[in-house]
């Protein structure tokens, strides 16, 4: 799967360049909107991230300053996250997420 470049984010506002080609600031918006896949696959791999991070045993300003994003943000993911269902267990020290507490592999019987 390839991934799109990172599109960076405007320098002026909808209004000003709606000004600026005579076009409605609804036109500028809706012209240059990411695809709604490509946001919800950026969300979710933010997602993931936040609860791996979380897993690994960081805090939530840690995480926050390590995505740079918001704390506020971390704490509703990690809020969903559970309401999901999703594990949020903490790793033990030394342990991985494919290795179980010994090292040795999860869910395979020798």
């Amino acid at each position: 799967m390839t991934q799109e470049p990172m599109r960076e984010r405007r320098t002026v506002t909808a209004r000003e360049l709606a000004g600026r080609f005579g076009v409605s600031p609804r036109t500028v918006v809706r012209m240059v909107a990411e695809e709604r896949a490509a946001y919800e696959d950026r969300s979710r791999q933010r997602r993931d991230q936040i609860v791996e991070l979380h897993r690994q045993g960081l805090k939530g300003y840690e995480i926050a300053r390590e995505l740079t994003i918001s704390a506020g943000l971390v704490s509703i993911r990690l809020k969903e996250a559970r309401s999901a269902g999703i594990d949020l267990s903490r790793y033990a020290a030394g342990e991985s997420p494919a290795t179980g507490r010994s090292g040795e592999r999860r869910g395979r019987t020798p």
